[in-house]
Protein backbone atom coordinates (compact mmCIF):
# COMPACT_ATOMS: atom_id res chain seq x y z
CA UNK A 1 0.00 0.00 0.00
CA UNK A 2 1.25 3.34 -0.87
CA UNK A 3 1.31 5.86 2.42
CA UNK A 4 0.48 9.24 1.35
CA UNK A 5 1.33 12.13 3.93
CA UNK A 6 -1.84 14.71 3.48
CA UNK A 7 -0.74 18.30 3.88
CA UNK A 8 -2.82 21.72 3.38
CA UNK A 9 -0.43 24.99 3.29
CA UNK A 10 2.33 23.89 5.49
CA UNK A 11 0.49 21.94 7.28
CA UNK A 12 0.23 18.08 8.14
CA UNK A 13 -3.18 17.24 7.88
CA UNK A 14 -2.94 13.33 7.95
CA UNK A 15 -1.65 9.97 7.00
CA UNK A 16 -3.40 7.73 4.70
CA UNK A 17 -3.25 4.63 2.22
CA UNK A 18 -4.32 3.80 -1.15
CA UNK A 19 -3.08 1.69 -3.93
CA UNK A 20 -0.77 3.11 -6.83
CA UNK A 21 -4.20 1.78 -9.24
CA UNK A 22 -6.59 4.59 -7.78
CA UNK A 23 -7.85 7.38 -10.02
CA UNK A 24 -6.71 10.69 -9.28
CA UNK A 25 -10.51 11.71 -8.91
CA UNK A 26 -11.55 8.68 -6.60
CA UNK A 27 -8.35 9.64 -3.91
CA UNK A 28 -8.53 13.31 -4.08
CA UNK A 29 -12.64 12.71 -3.27
CA UNK A 30 -11.77 10.37 -0.63
CA UNK A 31 -9.02 12.68 1.10
CA UNK A 32 -11.44 15.43 0.67
CA UNK A 33 -13.98 13.61 2.83
CA UNK A 34 -11.34 13.38 5.41
CA UNK A 35 -10.29 16.60 5.16
CA UNK A 36 -13.73 18.09 5.48
CA UNK A 37 -14.32 15.31 8.02
CA UNK A 38 -11.69 16.86 10.85
CA UNK A 39 -12.64 20.24 10.47
CA UNK A 40 -16.28 18.97 11.26
CA UNK A 41 -15.35 17.23 14.82
CA UNK A 42 -13.31 20.94 15.24
CA UNK A 43 -16.31 22.96 14.55
CA UNK A 44 -18.83 20.50 17.09
CA UNK A 45 -16.27 20.14 19.61
CA UNK A 46 -15.66 24.15 20.23
CA UNK A 47 -19.45 24.57 20.08
CA UNK A 48 -20.31 21.41 22.37
CA UNK A 49 -17.48 22.68 24.58
CA UNK A 50 -19.68 25.99 24.30
CA UNK A 51 -23.31 23.73 25.31
CA UNK A 52 -21.65 22.20 28.52
CA UNK A 53 -20.39 25.46 30.18
CA UNK A 54 -24.15 27.46 29.14
CA UNK A 55 -26.30 25.39 27.53
CA UNK A 56 -28.18 25.56 24.30
CA UNK A 57 -28.23 28.74 22.18
CA UNK A 58 -30.85 31.41 22.34
CA UNK A 59 -33.60 31.92 19.36
CA UNK A 60 -31.77 34.23 16.88
CA UNK A 61 -34.07 36.72 18.12
CA UNK A 62 -32.83 36.99 21.75
CA UNK A 63 -29.02 36.47 21.24
CA UNK A 64 -26.67 39.68 22.51
CA UNK A 65 -30.14 41.31 24.15
CA UNK A 66 -29.97 42.20 28.20
CA UNK A 67 -32.72 40.63 30.43
CA UNK A 68 -34.11 43.98 30.31
CA UNK A 69 -34.44 44.08 26.33
CA UNK A 70 -35.78 40.43 26.93
CA UNK A 71 -38.36 41.46 29.12
CA UNK A 72 -39.62 44.91 27.23
CA UNK A 73 -40.06 43.15 24.57
CA UNK A 74 -41.64 40.37 25.71
CA UNK A 75 -39.30 37.46 23.88
CA UNK A 76 -39.54 33.73 25.19
CA UNK A 77 -36.60 30.99 25.04
CA UNK A 78 -39.29 28.12 24.47
CA UNK A 79 -37.26 25.88 23.17
CA UNK A 80 -34.92 26.07 26.49
CA UNK A 81 -37.52 25.41 28.65
CA UNK A 82 -37.89 22.41 26.90
CA UNK A 83 -34.40 21.65 26.55
CA UNK A 84 -33.31 20.57 30.09
CA UNK A 85 -29.79 18.87 30.24
CA UNK A 86 -30.48 15.41 32.50
CA UNK A 87 -29.70 15.61 35.86
CA UNK A 88 -30.95 19.40 35.84
CA UNK A 89 -29.41 22.61 35.29
CA UNK A 90 -26.99 24.48 36.76
CA UNK A 91 -27.38 28.55 35.83
CA UNK A 92 -24.03 29.67 34.34
CA UNK A 93 -24.73 32.85 32.28
CA UNK A 94 -23.24 33.48 28.69
CA UNK A 95 -21.76 36.95 29.20
CA UNK A 96 -21.59 37.38 25.40
CA UNK A 97 -25.30 35.78 25.17
CA UNK A 98 -25.33 33.67 22.95
CA UNK A 99 -26.67 30.63 24.80
CA UNK A 100 -28.65 30.67 27.35
CA UNK A 101 -26.98 30.02 30.41
CA UNK A 102 -28.70 26.64 31.72
CA UNK A 103 -25.95 24.14 31.58
CA UNK A 104 -25.43 20.73 32.77
CA UNK A 105 -24.57 19.64 35.97
CA UNK A 106 -21.05 18.38 36.68
CA UNK A 107 -21.14 15.36 35.48
CA UNK A 108 -22.86 15.66 32.95
CA UNK A 109 -20.21 18.33 31.51
CA UNK A 110 -17.56 15.93 32.28
CA UNK A 111 -19.75 13.76 29.90
CA UNK A 112 -19.40 16.26 27.08
CA UNK A 113 -16.36 17.66 27.78
CA UNK A 114 -13.95 14.19 27.90
CA UNK A 115 -16.05 12.93 24.91
CA UNK A 116 -14.73 16.39 23.00
CA UNK A 117 -11.14 15.21 24.24
CA UNK A 118 -11.69 11.64 22.97
CA UNK A 119 -12.63 13.26 19.53
CA UNK A 120 -9.83 15.81 18.86
CA UNK A 121 -7.09 13.29 20.09
CA UNK A 122 -8.98 10.66 17.02
CA UNK A 123 -8.52 13.11 14.22
CA UNK A 124 -5.36 14.94 15.50
CA UNK A 125 -2.45 16.47 13.54
CA UNK A 126 -0.31 14.60 16.00
CA UNK A 127 -1.11 11.03 14.55
CA UNK A 128 1.47 11.87 11.58
CA UNK A 129 4.33 12.23 14.28
CA UNK A 130 3.07 8.99 15.75
CA UNK A 131 2.55 7.65 12.00
CA UNK A 132 -0.59 6.62 12.65
CA UNK A 133 -3.19 6.32 9.51
CA UNK A 134 -6.37 7.91 9.54
CA UNK A 135 -9.77 7.10 8.19
CA UNK A 136 -12.93 7.94 6.84
CA UNK A 137 -14.69 5.79 8.86
CA UNK A 138 -12.83 6.73 12.24
CA UNK A 139 -14.01 10.12 10.98
CA UNK A 140 -17.82 8.96 10.94
CA UNK A 141 -16.95 6.99 14.37
CA UNK A 142 -15.54 9.90 15.87
CA UNK A 143 -19.13 11.89 14.91
CA UNK A 144 -20.84 9.22 16.48
CA UNK A 145 -19.28 9.31 19.57
CA UNK A 146 -19.85 13.07 19.62
CA UNK A 147 -23.42 12.58 18.53
CA UNK A 148 -24.07 10.16 21.33
CA UNK A 149 -22.78 12.31 24.35
CA UNK A 150 -24.91 15.49 23.19
CA UNK A 151 -27.74 12.45 23.29
CA UNK A 152 -26.95 11.15 26.85
CA UNK A 153 -27.01 14.91 28.52
CA UNK A 154 -29.91 15.96 25.87
CA UNK A 155 -32.52 13.23 25.15
CA UNK A 156 -34.97 15.43 23.86
CA UNK A 157 -32.67 16.91 21.34
CA UNK A 158 -31.37 20.42 20.32
CA UNK A 159 -33.52 23.77 19.26
CA UNK A 160 -33.55 23.74 15.38
CA UNK A 161 -31.37 26.88 15.34
CA UNK A 162 -28.51 24.87 17.31
CA UNK A 163 -25.17 24.58 15.09
CA UNK A 164 -24.89 21.18 16.76
CA UNK A 165 -27.66 19.95 15.62
CA UNK A 166 -27.29 21.38 12.31
CA UNK A 167 -23.60 20.05 11.87
CA UNK A 168 -25.06 16.34 12.90
CA UNK A 169 -28.20 16.33 9.93
CA UNK A 170 -25.60 17.98 7.80
CA UNK A 171 -27.46 21.20 7.46
CA UNK A 172 -24.71 23.35 9.06
CA UNK A 173 -24.25 27.33 7.05
CA UNK A 174 -21.16 28.19 7.27
CA UNK A 175 -21.50 31.41 5.00
CA UNK A 176 -19.14 34.37 6.35
CA UNK A 177 -17.72 32.10 9.02
CA UNK A 178 -14.26 31.07 8.95
CA UNK A 179 -15.04 27.64 7.89
CA UNK A 180 -16.14 28.69 4.73
CA UNK A 181 -12.93 29.38 3.71
CA UNK A 182 -11.24 26.59 5.32
CA UNK A 183 -14.13 23.65 4.03
CA UNK A 184 -13.19 22.07 0.63
CA UNK A 185 -16.59 21.29 -1.67
CA UNK A 186 -17.52 18.15 -3.03
CA UNK A 187 -15.54 17.48 -6.11
CA UNK A 188 -13.65 20.83 -5.77
CA UNK A 189 -10.38 19.61 -4.53
CA UNK A 190 -7.17 19.36 -6.11
CA UNK A 191 -3.99 17.73 -5.37
CA UNK A 192 -0.63 18.57 -5.70
CA UNK A 193 2.22 16.52 -5.70
CA UNK A 194 6.47 17.44 -6.75
CA UNK A 195 5.00 21.05 -7.92
CA UNK A 196 2.52 19.68 -10.38
CA UNK A 197 -1.56 19.26 -10.47
CA UNK A 198 -2.19 15.56 -10.54
CA UNK A 199 -4.94 14.89 -13.14
CA UNK A 200 -7.95 13.45 -12.40
CA UNK A 201 -8.84 11.02 -14.85
CA UNK A 202 -5.02 9.33 -14.51
CA UNK A 203 -4.22 6.92 -11.89
CA UNK A 204 -1.62 7.75 -9.00
CA UNK A 205 0.82 4.68 -11.00
CA UNK A 206 1.17 7.39 -13.94
CA UNK A 207 2.77 9.82 -11.41
CA UNK A 208 4.89 7.49 -8.87
CA UNK A 209 5.24 4.66 -10.95
CA UNK A 210 3.88 0.49 -9.32
CA UNK A 211 5.93 0.24 -6.23
CA UNK A 212 3.51 0.10 -3.21
CA UNK A 213 5.66 0.32 -0.99
CA UNK A 214 6.37 3.77 -1.58
CA UNK A 215 5.47 6.88 0.43
CA UNK A 216 4.32 10.50 -0.92
CA UNK A 217 3.70 14.08 0.35
CA UNK A 218 1.14 15.32 -1.29
CA UNK A 219 -1.20 18.50 -0.47
CA UNK A 220 -4.70 19.03 -0.71
CA UNK A 221 -5.87 21.96 -2.48
CA UNK A 222 -9.34 23.80 -3.95
CA UNK A 223 -9.19 23.62 -7.48
CA UNK A 224 -8.37 26.91 -9.26
CA UNK A 225 -6.23 28.47 -6.13
CA UNK A 226 -2.97 27.91 -7.83
CA UNK A 227 0.16 26.05 -6.79
CA UNK A 228 0.50 25.69 -3.36
CA UNK A 229 3.74 27.93 -1.82
CA UNK A 230 6.31 25.70 -1.45
CA UNK A 231 7.64 24.99 1.69
CA UNK A 232 11.05 26.30 3.34
CA UNK A 233 13.89 24.67 3.49
CA UNK A 234 14.56 25.40 7.52
CA UNK A 235 11.53 25.33 9.15
CA UNK A 236 10.22 27.45 12.19
CA UNK A 237 11.77 25.22 14.86
CA UNK A 238 15.02 24.53 13.07
CA UNK A 239 15.18 28.24 12.37
CA UNK A 240 15.17 28.88 16.23
CA UNK A 241 17.85 26.56 16.96
CA UNK A 242 19.92 27.77 14.33
CA UNK A 243 19.80 31.48 16.16
CA UNK A 244 20.26 29.50 19.27
CA UNK A 245 23.45 28.25 18.38
CA UNK A 246 24.42 31.59 16.92
CA UNK A 247 23.63 33.84 19.75
CA UNK A 248 25.41 31.11 22.43
CA UNK A 249 28.49 31.24 19.88
CA UNK A 250 28.24 34.67 19.70
CA UNK A 251 28.68 35.10 23.38
CA UNK A 252 31.18 32.61 24.17
CA UNK A 253 33.54 34.46 21.44
CA UNK A 254 32.34 37.70 23.97
CA UNK A 255 33.65 36.09 26.94
CA UNK A 256 36.96 34.87 25.09
CA UNK A 257 37.67 38.30 23.92
CA UNK A 258 37.21 39.39 27.70
CA UNK A 259 39.31 37.05 29.10
CA UNK A 260 42.41 36.69 26.25
CA UNK A 261 44.94 39.05 27.83
CA UNK A 262 47.45 40.40 25.14
CA UNK A 263 49.90 42.48 27.25
CA UNK A 264 53.19 39.96 26.43
CA UNK A 265 52.63 41.36 22.76
CA UNK A 266 54.25 44.57 24.15
CA UNK A 267 57.50 42.25 24.94
CA UNK A 268 60.55 42.89 23.61
CA UNK A 269 60.86 38.77 22.70
CA UNK A 270 57.24 39.15 21.26
CA UNK A 271 58.42 41.34 18.72
CA UNK A 272 59.37 39.87 14.94
CA UNK A 273 61.28 42.45 13.89
CA UNK A 274 63.91 43.19 17.04
CA UNK A 275 66.62 40.95 15.23
CA UNK A 276 66.15 42.63 12.44
CA UNK A 277 66.74 46.48 13.93
CA UNK A 278 69.43 44.41 16.23
CA UNK A 279 71.71 43.31 12.66
CA UNK A 280 70.76 47.00 11.16
CA UNK A 281 72.06 48.86 14.19
CA UNK A 282 68.72 50.17 14.79
CA UNK A 283 68.21 48.73 18.22
CA UNK A 284 69.25 51.51 20.76
CA UNK A 285 68.69 54.84 19.36
CA UNK A 286 68.50 58.01 21.50
CA UNK A 287 65.85 60.46 19.62
CA UNK A 288 66.74 62.69 23.57
CA UNK A 289 68.62 62.59 26.47
CA UNK A 290 67.81 59.47 28.88
CA UNK A 291 65.41 57.86 26.45
CA UNK A 292 65.79 54.95 24.37
CA UNK A 293 63.88 52.90 21.77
Amino acid sequence: MVRLHVKHGEESQFLYETTTTIQIATLCDELTKIYNGRLKVDRLCSEIESLAEHGVLLPPNMQGLTDEQVTELKLKDEWGEKCIPSGGAEFNKDDIGRRNGKAPNEKMTEVLTKTCKEAKANISKKLVDANTLLTEQQVKDTLDILRGAVTIVYPMGLPPYEPIRDEFENTEDLSGTQGSLQVIADGGGALWWAGKELLGEKKLLDYIGKNEKTKVVVKLQKRGSGAPAREPVVNEEQKKQMMLHAYRRQEELKKLDEMEDNSHLDSRWADNKHLQRQFQGLDHINWRPGKKL
